[in-house]
């Protein structure tokens, strides 16, 4: 699980806030300036002024085997999360200073260790796929504070906690209904007085909104029960057969987690232009699947409203997946492992589903996926081998700027549509290979070491490389194949300067493809 080790000393909360941020330093901190030496079985790296080492696992430097050490007095002994955040602070004191990151990180701690307290004593949903949208219990691997999240009642709308509860049900007056698209799906969760359109809200926003109600807005009561899935504010409905993302006021890791009123048009506007797509790609790799956003709901008395109350539409999985294939996030696969038999067939298997995909709707379409561990299902047969690759999010997928007519949009529509493709390649790099393929390869290989590694890297580049052939060998492509440096998001760097996760920038980390 990314590098956590269960029985050490310390607790799992600790040991896994530890072992994040210290990957973070490797990264973006101690690597960018050389001070990070690897020193079989360890990894040293200087922050702060003090040298740090970890016992590495099977010689991949950034998952670890047991506590990590500081010198001190010419000996080795335990480092703890308290004291690594001390030293990064003096370390990034010279581009600033952050009050709050201190807290942040103990935030982050202090939720895991109640995440854990909770699952305890609950049960799993026996739906695999939403079992799999609740088991990221540690977070981003590559994050300061990746548990971190505002308010005070977030354990009881936590995925990870194994929670269900009522949506609350909203009545809003017809000629105040804000809706584009096909929203129909909404009306299934219950029935609005003659005059009004039904509208769900997620109860947490409606306790941080606490919108004045009257004649135009309603309260009819709570609703049928709906499982919150890894994003925490988007949910699933049974009652709906469908995904339900609302807007949360409130900062999970980098954002607050609002749909603004140009992302609810663009979601409509993105579904109906990239169905065509879609099914011309799934054309050339049949495994390809899609969830769609075909429509959203609102009411239209202010933008604050308008935003805060927007629910977008969003297919399940169930929906567009094969009979007999079972969707399971990627982040789960990455966080507890696979047990296949044969892992360079497995893992060429996933690969090939997941991979090709993104590359030819970017280069032969102009769309941008963000294909991270959270927005990539991957569809598994019954032997448990991938099948299918089901991409969603279209918040974060992007058009290339100039290959798309998008005259008669309003302009904020258009502007957050869209990437320039130098942008848009570095994102589509940073979410495939080193957020999502890295891992899995890291959680694949581990039982057969490095050399295994290399033989699922070797695997990886034979696909791409075929591919890129397909494609007319473009020429970021073939300097990713070449070995050009991968893109990492500096997500410490970004909680630093406290930016816009938008602003994050990137690191250059080593190519495995090489």
């Amino acid at each position: 699980m990314h590098g956590l080790v269960l029985d050490a000393p310390g607790s799992p909360a600790e040991e896994a806030t530890l072992a994040a941020l210290l990957r973070c330093c490797v990264r973006e901190v101690a690597g960018p300036r050389g001070l990070v030496w690897p020193a079989p079985p360890y990894v040293l790296l200087r922050v702060g002024g003090v040298l740090l080492r970890a016992r590495t696992r099977g010689g991949a430097a950034l998952r670890f085997d047991g506590p990590p050490e500081r010198l001190a007095a010419g000996a080795w002994s335990p480092l703890t999360s308290d004291e690594l955040v001390r030293l990064v602070e003096r370390e990034l004191s010279a581009v600033g200073r952050n009050e709050e990151f201190a807290g942040q990180v103990a935030a982050s701690r202090e939720a895991v260790a109640a995440i854990l307290r909770a699952r305890a004593g609950a049960e799993p949903p026996a739906d695999p796929w939403l079992a799999s949208e609740q088991a990221l219990v540690f977070g981003h691997p590559f994050h300061p504070s990746p548990k971190a999240r505002g308010g005070d009642r977030w354990l009881r709308y936590a995925p990870e906690a194994h929670v269900e509860f009522p949506v609350r049900l909203l009545g809003v007056r017809a000629g105040v209904l804000a809706e584009e698209g096909d929203a129909s799906a909404l009306d299934l969760l219950g029935e609005a007085p003659p005059g009004y359109r039904l509208l769900p809200a997620h109860p947490w926003q409606l306790d941080l909104l606490r919108p004045a109600l009257g004649e135009e807005l309603i309260d009819l009561g709570d609703g049928p029960p709906v499982v919150p899935t890894s994003s925490v504010r988007t949910v699933y409905a049974p009652t709906a057969g469908a995904c339900l993302k609302f807007s949360l006021d409130v900062r999970i890791t980098n954002c607050v987690r609002k749909n603004a009123w140009y992302e609810l048009t663009g979601a409509v506007e993105l579904s109906s232009r990239l169905g065509p797509v879609f099914k011309e790609v799934a054309g050339r790799f049949p495994g390809t699947r899609w969830l769609a956003e075909p429509g959203y709901r609102s009411a239209r008395l202010g933008t604050r409203l308008l935003e805060g109350l927007g629910v977008i539409v969003r297919e399940s999985p169930w929906s567009v997946c094969s009979p007999g294939v079972v969707p399971v996030l990627a982040g789960a696969l990455a966080a507890e492992g696979s047990a296949a038999r044969d892992p360079l067939g497995w893992w060429t298997a996933y690969v090939s589903v997941v991979a090709p995909p993104v590359l030819e709707l970017f280069f032969a379409h102009g769309v941008i996926l963000e294909p991270h561990l959270q927005n990539v299902l991957v569809g598994l047969d019954a032997d448990g081998m991938p099948r299918e690759a089901v991409f969603r999010d279209l918040e974060g997928t992007k058009l290339v700027a100039g290959r798309h007519d998008l005259g008669g949009l309003p302009e904020p529509v258009s502007r957050a549509m869209t990437y320039d493709a130098e942008r848009g390649w570095a994102r589509v790099v940073y979410c495939l290979l080193v957020n999502h393929l890295t891992e899995i390869a890291a959680t694949v290989a581990a039982p057969g070491g490095d050399e295994l590694l290399r033989e699922l890297w070797r695997a990886a580049r034979d696909i791409l490389a075929g591919h890129a052939g397909d494609l007319g060998r473009p020429e970021p492509l073939s300097d990713l194949l070449a070995g050009a440096p991968l893109p990492a998001k500096a997500n410490l760097g970004v909680r630093w300067a406290r930016a816009a996760d938008r602003a994050a920038g990137y690191v250059p980390i080593a190519n495995p493809l090489a």
